[in-house]
């Protein structure tokens, strides 16, 4: 360890958004179900409200949207029209495959996700196989950010201090889960639609090319 050059010595990525491009199904399959209950909300509503946030605080700003409860079956229904559009649409993050083949240090993947969720997306896009065991869920732990906890589990199980981790985000949330937990975090800002990286995260970047630069790779 002691050649090692780079700043960092884990590399700790979200899922959606970061390795997945699955918000915009995700998003608009919530905004179609929201909207046949009466909530009269758009895509991008749904990205300012809804990105990075864990199903159940999207679910309880559809109820106070509508004033009433959700059908009992609404997570039901949205995980399986989802996991069937991820399986037919969901594709890698533009250049990301690229990022992760020259990593040399190594990395993981924690996300507000389930784990049959992260593990769909990832084995639909040909990422599992980078992977591996390496997947850390929120649903796991039942903390999810901005509680940093699934980031301090992925740090001490990966075998490293969380300052000697990067996390990669691309939410609000995200980045506040992360520095939460004393954590340098880069923010993702291909689709940070009200602006809020800049600010909050250690470094931004529009462009995973340009991620490797930042990881000094």
């Amino acid at each position: 360890m002691g050649k090692r050059e780079n700043k960092y010595q884990c590399v700790i990525f979200d899922c959606d958004g970061v390795l997945v491009d699955s918000e915009p199904i995700g998003n608009q399959v919530m905004v179609d179900m929201a909207n046949s209950l009466g909530a009269n909300i758009t895509l991008d509503y749904a990205y300012q409200h809804f990105k990075g946030n864990a199903l159940y605080k999207c679910m309880e700003h559809i109820r106070d949207l509508i004033e009433k409860d959700l059908p009992q079956d609404f997570e039901t229904q949205y995980r399986s029209i989802t996991f069937q559009k991820f399986k037919d649409e969901v594709q890698p993050v533009h250049g990301v495959v690229d990022v992760i083949r020259s990593l040399d240090i190594p990395y993981c993947v924690a996300s507000s996700g389930p784990v049959n969720k992260i593990k769909l997306n990832l084995e639909s896009t040909g990422l599992l196989e980078f992977f591996e065991q390496n997947i850390f869920s929120c649903y796991t732990i039942k903390k999810w950010k901005p509680n940093p906890a699934v980031f301090i589990w992925a740090a001490e199980t990966m075998g490293f201090k969380n300052t000697d981790c990067v996390v990669i985000e691309d939410s609000s949330l995200g980045v506040e889960a992360a520095l939460n937990g004393g954590f340098d975090v880069f923010g993702f800002t291909a689709h940070d639609y009200r602006d809020e990286l800049q600010e909050k995260a250690t470094k931004t970047f529009d462009s995973m090319l340009n991620l490797k630069e930042l990881l000094m790779i």
